[in-house]
C-alpha cells in the first residue's frame, strides 16, 4: 500500500523482500477465505483495536472499510457481504487478488527485488541486505519498513528488526502472540482420542465477555475462532497471575433450568452417558470434557453436573509459541512516531503493519489496519519527500 501511494506520487519506489516472492503471508491469509474486512458500522469497527482505538481511528478514517473495497473493485475483484459482516473477495481467494495489485505497481514502475533480507543500516545511514549474491547498500531518501511482527515467521515474518531497531535506541513493546491457542493440560485419555476434534456450538466466558462459535481441540491444549477471539485478555491474565480460566457452555441454546431439568429426570437402567445423549444430546468430546473436570462422584451430583455443563472451567496455562499464533501484539508503541507514523528519532524512516504495537481479533480487523496502515506511511513518506531536504531534519 505505501508502495502504490509512493509510486502515484511520482516517486521512484523499489520494494525488497526476504522471501523469493513477495505477498506470502497475505495469501496465507486468505487459505481459508480471504476475510478482507468487517461490514458492521463504522464506530463498533473502531472498538476492536480496544487499547489502540484511538491510534487506528486517523489510519482507518482515512481509508475506511468501504474505500478499501472500492480499492479492492478498482483491481477487478468484486467482494461480498457474508451473513456475520465479514466482507470477502468474491472467489474468497487472495492470488487473484494479489496478482492484481503486483501488476497495478510494475506499471507504476515499482521495482521488485526478491531474496533480499534487510539486516540494518551501515555508517552512513544506507540500508545493508543480504542476498545470494552477498551484502547490498542501498541508500535512500525514505525507507517504509513493513516487516510485520513474529508470527509465522516461515512466511518472513521473523522479527529479526526487533534488534536492528533496539541498536537505534528504539523503544519496543516485547512482541507477543495475539489471536492464538492455549495449552491445557489434558489427560492422557482425552489427547488420545479427541485431539482434532471440533467444539461445535458452544460458547465461551472470560472476563464478563461471551462469545459463541466453534473451537478445536489440540494435542497441546485448545484453539479456534472462538479461543482467538478472546485471546489476548487470556494472555495478559496468563501473564499476570499465571493461568487463565475459560468457561465453556456446552449446551448455549438451553436455559440453566432446562439443563437442571434433564439433568435430574430419572434414568432407569441407562448408564449416565446414555442418559446424557438421550436428554441432552450430550455425547463424544462434550461429555468427555466434563469428565476432565469432575470425578466420578461428582458425575452423579445432578446440581454440580447441569452448572458446568453450563459453565464449563478450563484452566488454560499457557498461549502457544508466537511462531503458532495468526498475529503479533507488542512492537513499536505509537508515541514513538509522528503523525505520518515516522519514527521522531529516526526522521526518513516510517512504520506499518503488524510493527507497531497494537492487535484486533480475527473477521477482517486485522487486514483492515494492515492495509489502511501502508496507505498512511506511504502518504507520510510522500509528504516528507516534498519538503525541501534541508527541511527534512
Amino acid at each position: 500500500m505505501a508502495a502504490e501511494v509512493l509510486a502515484q506520487a511520482g516517486v521512484r519506489v523499489d520494494m525488497y523482500d526476504a522471501m523469493p516472492s513477495v505477498g506470502r503471508k497475505f495469501l496465507m491469509a486468505g487459505k481459508g477465505g480471504m476475510n478482507i474486512t468487517h461490514a458492521e458500522p463504522f464506530d463498533v469497527f473502531l472498538t476492536r483495536y480496544a487499547a489502540r482505538s484511538a491510534d487506528i481511528e486517523p489510519l482507518l478514517r482515512a481509508f475506511p472499510p468501504d474505500a478499501l473495497r472500492a480499492w479492492i473493485h478498482g483491481l477487478g475483484i468484486e467482494t461480498f457481504v457474508g451473513t456475520s459482516n465479514r466482507v470477502f473477495p468474491a472467489d474468497m481467494k487472495a492470488a487473484p487478488l494479489l496478482r492484481a495489485w503486483l501488476h497495478r505497481l510494475r506499471e507504476l514502475g515499482v521495482r521488485f527485488h526478491a531474496r533480499h533480507r534487510w539486516c540494518g543500516w551501515d555508517d552512513h545511514d544506507a540500508l545493508r541486505f543480504t542476498t545470494p549474491d552477498g551484502e547490498c547498500i542501498v541508500q535512500t531518501d525514505a525507507t517504509v519498513l513493513a516487516l510485520g511482527g513474529a508470527s509465522w515467521p516461515q512466511l518472513g515474518s521473523d522479527g529479526a528488526w526487533v534488534e536492528l531497531l533496539a541498536q537505534r535506541g528504539i523503544d519496543i513493546a516485547p512482541l507477543r502472540p495475539s489471536n492464538c491457542g492455549f495449552d491445557v493440560q489434558w489427560s492422557a485419555h482425552l489427547r488420545e482420542r479427541f485431539v482434532g476434534e471440533p467444539l461445535k456450538s458452544v460458547a465461551a466466558t472470560f472476563g464478563g465477555v461471551r462469545k459463541q462459535g466453534e473451537c478445536v481441540i489440540t494435542e497441546h491444549g485448545i484453539e479456534g475462532g472462538l479461543i482467538y477471539a478472546l485471546s489476548a485478555a487470556l494472555r495478559d491474565e496468563i501473564e499476570h497471575s499465571g493461568q487463565a480460566t475459560l468457561h465453556l457452555d456446552l449446551l448455549p441454546d438451553f436455559t440453566a433450568q432446562r439443563v437442571r431439568d434433564e439433568a435430574s429426570h430419572p434414568r432407569g437402567a441407562r448408564s449416565l452417558s446414555s442418559h446424557l445423549q438421550s436428554r441432552l444430546g450430550l455425547k463424544g468430546v462434550k461429555a468427555n470434557l466434563l469428565r476432565e473436570v469432575l470425578s466420578a462422584e461428582q458425575m452423579h451430583d445432578t446440581a454440580l453436573l447441569a452448572q458446568t455443563i453450563k459453565a464449563l472451567p478450563l484452566r488454560l496455562v499457557a498461549p502457544r509459541p508466537l511462531g503458532e499464533a495468526i498475529s503479533t501484539a507488542g512492537g513499536i508503541p505509537f508515541e514513538a512516531l509522528d503523525a505520518n507514523l515516522m519514527l521522531k528519532q529516526l526522521p526518513g524512516v516510517f512504520l506499518a503493519g503488524e510493527m507497531l504495537d497494537w492487535e484486533a481479533p480475527t473477521g477482517g480487523y486485522l487486514l483492515s489496519a494492515c492495509f489502511a496502515g501502508g496507505r498512511a506511511a506511504g502518504t507520510g513518506a510522500a509528504r516528507w519527500l516534498q519538503q525541501p531536504r534541508a527541511a527534512r531534519g
